[in-house]
């Protein structure tokens, strides 16, 4: 079985901000000020620093939680999937896994949704994998927590606020279950809590197939930790797919992985590689198993490395809407991950 590569990196600062409480989630992001929002004419480095990307990814988790103080699939979540693979001492890590703890530790506060029940419990697994190989007492709590959120069909009520790919559909939430139950440390996928809840989560994906490369992907992913959810001749196929949809620049374009309708129905960028698609893709095929030797694998790298911004992070433009390009950030963390996957330190 495959183990969840993480990455981490040097801080390049310290970090001495008091956080106030967590809250399970945003109301009326889009109105708080953002002065360091990503933009498609945001100059490039004149020279690829890992460093760069991973004090950024530093900046943009810590800053989204103490202005919004709540978690989000582009900053925190990313963060702490993300951070351990590079290092993972750091104050910044500490502040941020410390408010996940609290959240995940309060599940039936006002506002909590069952998006926060899996992702905070499956987050804290891989961070768990990633950090002390050891699965923490709030983390097993709240993984056992989430199997009562989970529908007599398998599925996870997700969030659907058309922002893909992870506020999108019911799919991400079961390939994010399969991938942190299956990173969890100390056998915690044998339990027999988690034996069931997977038992459901395998007959959902059977009556609900993925519909498009990136749900594909993700269950690549997450078969990767679990058994018995995507065949050898499925994975090579997602392996092909990824590879025919890379571009002739080296790169890839998020807008190629899925099959989404934009929020602002302007027209989607169909030609362009983009930080998402291209470090996912990367990320994915190497965990896949594919040599990072690869002339494929080392046209994406070049892509990564020339196309880094001034800021550290690699620009993607959103699909939901162009007011901020919030998936920027994870298309970001999939780089640094991409980047650390195929042995770029």
């Amino acid at each position: 079985m495959t183990k969840l590569l993480l990455l981490g990196v040097c801080a390049a600062a310290t970090f001495a901000a008091v956080l106030g409480p967590a809250a399970p989630f945003c109301r009326g992001a889009e109105s708080v000020r953002d002065d360091d929002a990503a933009r498609p004419d945001e100059p490039l480095r004149d020279k690829f620093s890992l460093d760069a990307a991973v004090a950024f990814l530093d900046n943009a988790a810590l800053t989204w939680q103490r202005d919004r103080k709540c978690f989000a699939c582009h900053a925190d979540y990313a963060f702490l999937e993300t951070r351990p693979l590079v290092s993972w001492k750091t104050p910044v890590h500490d502040e941020l896994r410390a408010k996940l703890e609290e959240l995940a530790a309060n599940p039936r506060q006002v506002g909590f949704r069952v998006m926060e029940g899996v992702m905070a419990a499956c987050v804290l697994a891989q961070n768990d994998a990633l950090t002390t190989g050891r699965l923490h007492p709030v983390t097993r709590r709240a993984l056992d927590y989430m199997w009562t959120l989970q529908s007599e069909d398998g599925h996870f009520d997700w969030e659907k606020s058309r922002q893909p790919p992870s506020e999108v559909d019911d799919h991400f939430g079961a390939t994010m279950a399969l991938i942190g139950v299956g990173a969890a440390p100390d056998g915690y996928a044998q339990t027999p809590a988690a034996q069931a809840g997977l038992n459901k989560i395998r007959q959902y994906l059977k009556n609900t197939p993925p519909v498009n490369l990136h749900q594909r992907s993700m269950l690549l992913l997450g078969s990767l930790h679990v058994d018995d959810v995507m065949t050898e001749a499925e994975r090579k196929a997602v392996i092909d797919d990824l590879f025919a949809a890379q571009k002739q620049d080296g790169g890839w374009g998020i807008v190629s992985l899925g099959n989404w309708q934009r929020h602002d129905g302007k027209p989607d960028d169909t030609e362009s590689s983009d930080g998402y698609g291209t470090g996912f893709s990367v990320y994915v095929l190497r965990q896949a198993g594919v040599p990072a030797e690869d002339p494929r694998i080392q046209a994406g790298l070049a892509w990564l490395k020339a196309n880094q911004r001034i800021s550290g992070r690699w620009f993607t433009r959103s699909q939901w809407q162009d007011s901020r390009h919030y998936l920027s950030r994870s298309g970001t963390a999939y780089a640094i991950r991409a980047l650390v996957a195929c042995g770029v330190r």
